[in-house]
């Protein structure tokens, strides 16, 4: 299911594509205009309240219930931006953008066999300039089984033919972040079918078989993938990671290594060659990558975590339980696993 903020950046694209005039805040009358700049300000309420006086006006003014579903939609307020959508669609049956939206939040609660006429509708009117309904469509598709329907969306999408090996790939993708995991891995398999040289699918196996705790066919499709792809970084951070699950400790340290000379900026492979280092009991090389990690992504819990236990090992006690101290504030009071030495 896709994250709320960012499907909010659909709804601000309606905003940007609705009413035509220049906003004048503060106006005395409510106006279309006047509301629409309320809500740029974040002033939804405001917004809503101007909106709601405009809506009671005879005949009601164009746009009105078009910013109103926006307003409810920014709220989560879906019934009801769903049916100020659909009034929207009723006056203007011409606004896309309001039948796109009203698509979009179906999805969002849970309808998608009734967002996909919708969707579809939408975009069999007109050319769509924005490509998030149309990935929304696709992602309605995958949640009602019509994986054939939403791999050709996501091809058109992104020009791809419908039935290529990139097209399946993507889709493998797709359903992979769906957590469809048996879908996605037939989906990739086809592809390599295709085109047995095709790029990071051999990467997307490996990474599925790693989900379900298959180290060993993750080891064999990453290093598959290294053959076809041997300048990803992230395959060899990947590869890193299965040999480490599978304790075979060397080789996940010349992996990472290979992994940090080409993603440097990457702080995931220093992440699992502290892991790595701790595993083979030396905590002082341990805590040299984890630190460097952590001057990249301070936030990261897991790095704290294993600092912390790098410290410990190492008799750095006070060291160590300023690290999960700092977890332990991370993940909310939740107190931090103990340290093995």
């Amino acid at each position: 299911m896709l994250c709320c903020g960012w499907l909010s950046v659909v709804a601000f694209a309606a905003l940007a594509a609705g009413v035509s005039g220049q906003p004048v805040s503060g106006a005395e009358t409510p106006t279309v205009a006047s509301a629409r700049d309320l809500v740029t300000q974040g002033k939804l309420d405001d917004a809503l309240r101007e909106l709601d006086v405009l809506a009671a006006q005879q005949p009601e003014p164009g746009g009105v219930e078009r910013l109103r579903g926006i307003v409810n939609y920014q709220q989560n307020h879906l019934a009801e931006a769903e049916g100020d959508f659909t009034r929207a669609v009723q006056q203007d049956p011409s606004d896309l953008q309001s039948m796109q939206m009203r698509g979009i939040v179906l999805y969002r609660m849970n309808l998608p066999e009734k967002a996909i006429p919708i969707l579809e509708k939408a975009h069999t009117s007109a050319p769509v300039a924005n490509a998030d309904p149309n990935y929304v469509l696709a992602l309605c598709y995958i949640a009602t089984g019509q994986y054939d329907e939403a791999r050709h969306a996501f091809a058109a999408q992104y020009g791809f033919a419908p039935d290529s090996a990139a097209a399946w790939l993507f889709s493998a993708r797709m359903l992979f972040r769906q957590e469809l995991t048996a879908q996605a891995a037939a989906a990739a398999r086809q592809a390599l079918t295709l085109d047995a040289h095709l790029p990071l699918a051999h990467r997307l196996l490996g990474e599925i078989a790693l989900a379900k705790g298959d180290v060993p066919a993750a080891v064999t499709e990453l290093e598959q993938e290294v053959r076809v792809n041997p300048l990803d970084g992230e395959t060899y951070n990947r590869l890193g990671d299965a040999y480490l699950r599978g304790g075979q400790l060397d080789r996940a340290q010349q992996a990472l290594d290979r992994a940090v000379l080409l993603e440097p900026d990457a702080s995931g492979p220093y992440i699992l060659l502290g892991k790595t280092m701790l595993e083979q009991h030396d905590p002082v090389m341990a805590a040299m990558y984890l630190r460097h990690a952590e001057t990249m992504d301070p936030s990261n819990a897991m790095t704290h975590m294993l600092l912390g236990r790098a410290y410990a090992v190492s008799g750095r006690k006070e060291d160590a339980q300023r690290e999960f101290q700092l977890v332990e504030k991370m993940q909310g009071g939740t107190r931090a696993a103990s340290p093995q030495p």
